[in-house]
């Protein structure tokens, strides 16, 4: 009797050990013939479809001209063979094709769509170039997390480009993560992000009500340069959607079109490098922005919610275009131990002019600025505390009001502020 007691016992511990065993080995596939032992596929999707929950699929070095949907927890893993080190994800033989929706229900082409699941997607490059899409009615987007979780790491995504007769069509995002409030957590760490049309990393919820939380560390991100076609931004966190972005580095963002509506009049639109839309208590830190449009803005919409509480220390923000270095459209931020230099306005703009934000309660202490027309433009607001800061070479240390001479072209003088909106990629199609 005793015996069978511990019998007994032990049944129930020896199941639960092999159920641990079994999610701590799980079975483990292969995209080409490099990689043993495992099962090896000639697809992604294959492998994918295959792989057990938990599992890592291998890919080796080549090229995969597929479109890849992922419903499972999994790990999709580049790996190397010999000098070559490059698993590529190219557009299919006849163009990308619509394979999903995002959250509003909006057709998009995602050369990997993760849907549901906690994934990690590392050492994979997804190239969009060529993907065929002849209209606006669809988005092509390299690597799309909706409603999932995981990270985005060691990557690359580049060329989600439209074709020229389409690049104005405010889509084409290289990184995109999606999803109401409780979506799961997502890192986008390390990645190389360049040739995108809208977006190189972005981060959204649907509006007033919650989004994906997520990490965007240590990328570099690229954008075309001066365009006359579309108003890039390197990195969006917008519409609810919160978190850090630490330690990346975004250059050449720059939308090179007259900067406001017809005649050159109110509204104008503009590139970022960094816009923090509609979303509250995100963290900047320690980034490099360099030759954007618009530095870092943290950006108040009227309907979709505000971009109060933004922290923004200690980031390096140089040779911004025709705008601000960092724009406080919102209330109650940080603007801390940032270094600014050669802005083409002022070097931290008090905006008061993203309502219901006015611009209010805004600490801005231990930055240096060097060169521009006002080291802190002070707009109109109440509460804000602006000293200690360093300035060097500035025409105006402070400055009230929201205008001051750009340093570049004193023509330009008449571009004020004031109309000024940053050009965020919104899925809530207006």
């Amino acid at each position: 009797m005793q015996q069978t007691r511990i019998f007994k016992l032990a049944l129930p511990f020896l199941i639960a050990l092999a159920a641990l065993s079994g999610q701590a080995f799980a079975s483990s596939v292969a995209v080409g013939l490099c990689a043993a032992p495992g099962t090896h596929y000639t697809t992604i999707q294959a492998a994918v479809t295959a792989a057990s929950p938990g599992a890592t699929v291998r890919v080796c070095p080549g090229t995969y001209p597929e479109q890849v949907l992922i419903t499972k927890n999994l790990t999709l893993l580049g790996i190397a063979a010999g000098v070559n080190d490059a698993a590529v994800v190219t557009v299919p033989v006849g163009g990308l094709a619509a394979n999903g929706s995002d959250i509003f229900g909006n057709p998009v082409a995602a050369q990997i769509f993760v849907m549901n699941a906690t994934v990690t997607v590392s050492h994979i490059t997804v190239d969009g170039s060529n993907n065929g899409l002849a209209s606006c009615a669809t988005d092509p987007i390299g690597i799309y997390y909706q409603n999932a979780g995981g990270s985005i790491t060691d990557s690359v995504a580049r060329n989600q480009l439209m074709d020229p007769a389409y690049q104005g069509c405010q889509v084409g995002l290289a990184i995109n993560v999606e999803g109401g409030d409780g979506s799961p957590a997502v890192t986008i760490s390390n990645n190389s992000v360049r040739n995108y049309d809208k977006n190189g990393i972005t981060a959204s919820g649907p509006g007033n009500g919650g989004g994906p939380n997520v990490t965007v560390s240590s990328n570099t991100v690229i954008g075309l340069g001066p365009t006359n076609v579309i108003a890039q931004n390197g990195i969006q966190i917008g519409y609810g959607a919160t978190g850090l972005v630490t330690g990346n580095e975004v250059v050449d963002d720059i939308y090179a079109n007259p900067p406001c509506g017809g005649n050159n009049q109110p509204p104008c639109y503009g590139s970022s490098g960094i816009l923090i839309y509609a979303s509250e208590g995100v963290t900047v830190s320690s980034n490099t922005v360099e030759s954007t449009q618009l530095g870092i803005a943290p950006t108040t919409d009227p309907t979709y919610g505000t971009a109060n509480n933004t922290t923004i220390r200690s980031n390096h923000v140089g040779g911004t275009q025709i705008y601000d270095a960092i724009d406080l459209c919102s209330d109650n931020n940080v603007a801390q131990s940032n270094f600014i230099y050669g802005s083409a306005q002022s070097g931290i703009h008090l905006d008061d002019e993203c309502p219901p934000s006015q611009g209010n309660n805004n600490t801005v202490t231990g930055n240096t600025i060097n060169e521009a027309c006002a080291g802190i433009l002070l707009g109109t607001g109440t509460g804000n505390t602006t000293t200690p800061n360093t300035f060097l070479n500035d025409t105006n240390t402070t400055l009230s009001g929201d205008t001051c001479t750009p340093l570049d072209s004193p023509a330009k003088s008449s571009g004020k502020h004031v109309a000024f909106r940053p050009s965020p990629f919104t899925s809530i199609r207006k």
